[in-house]
């Protein structure tokens, strides 16, 4: 793996737009086709508020796909949401998503050491922060998300390319993990300036919306949409991260072609 310049991470949001630009509505509906699965796994009892969270593995590949058939001159269709779902990549992919919340759970859980539990109790749901801003106020709560987040960066690294490792490459979890955090390690540069341009296209994005429109009930409602587009083309972007230090995948469909004896 290359150690890539600091400019390579501007490079991949631009790859981004440009392979958004070439089928930004097969994207979409593949992103709109996501949500409904969200939604609808989210209703199952007892389990609803863990399997989104499991699961984001799983389709993450979906998009990651899509972007691969962008390459190869094909359609992005709603079906590529079941490719996480093929074996064998679908156990490891389902286990990646369980240790995305015990790796959470550890962070968050951390930052009772700092602020006595308060941010634990905003994502748990056990405190709403409308009806007690006096305890969130007298909390050292800024302190606490901001040792979640130091805590939860190498986390991230590791996940960052796992999930793609695990369905291309069919990598065991662990050394998907392992391939995934020094890749970025070794472009950490250019991952920052990767994460600072997303940074800055949201913020930018969503101040020109209320300049244009106000902070009305209309720009709520363009604020959803425009939220999707962002999100396809940042996974776009993280398609051409991988592209560019692990190679272009190979097409499976191809590959079981060029195997299979001629008749």
């Amino acid at each position: 793996m290359e150690k890539l310049p600091a400019s390579t991470g501007w490079q991949w949001v631009k790859q981004g737009f440009g392979l958004f630009r070439k089928q930004p509505g097969g994207l979409s509906m593949l992103f709109l086709g996501y949500m409904f699965c969200m939604l609808a796994v989210s209703i199952v009892p007892l389990l609803g508020q863990l399997l989104p969270v499991i699961l984001v593995p799983v389709f993450s590949v979906a998009f990651v796909q899509g972007c691969l058939n962008i390459d190869l001159g094909k359609r992005v269709l709603p079906s590529l949401l079941i490719s996480g779902f093929r074996k064998p990549a679908f156990p490891v992919l389902l286990g990646l998503g369980v240790l995305y919340i015990l790796t959470a759970i550890v962070a968050i859980g951390a930052s009772t050491l700092v602020d006595g539990g308060v941010l634990w109790q905003l994502a748990t749901g056990q405190l709403n922060p409308q009806t007690s801003p006096d305890v969130i106020r007298e909390s050292n709560v800024g302190m606490a998300i901001l040792t979640t987040i130091v805590l939860y960066v190498p986390a991230a690294m590791a996940f960052c390319f796992a999930a793609p490792l695990i369905y291309w490459k069919q990598t065991g979890l662990g050394k998907a993990l392992f391939f995934s955090f020094f890749a970025v390690w070794r472009s950490l540069s250019a991952f920052v300036v990767f994460a600072s341009t997303w940074f800055a296209i949201s913020v930018v994005t969503s101040q020109l919306l209320f300049l244009i429109v106000g902070r009305t009930p209309m720009a709520v409602q363009l604020m959803m949409p425009l939220s999707m587009i962002l999100t396809v083309i940042m996974h776009c972007s993280f398609y051409a991260a991988y592209r560019q230090i692990f190679g272009v995948p190979v097409d499976e469909s191809k590959a079981v072609s060029l195997d299979k004896p001629n008749d």
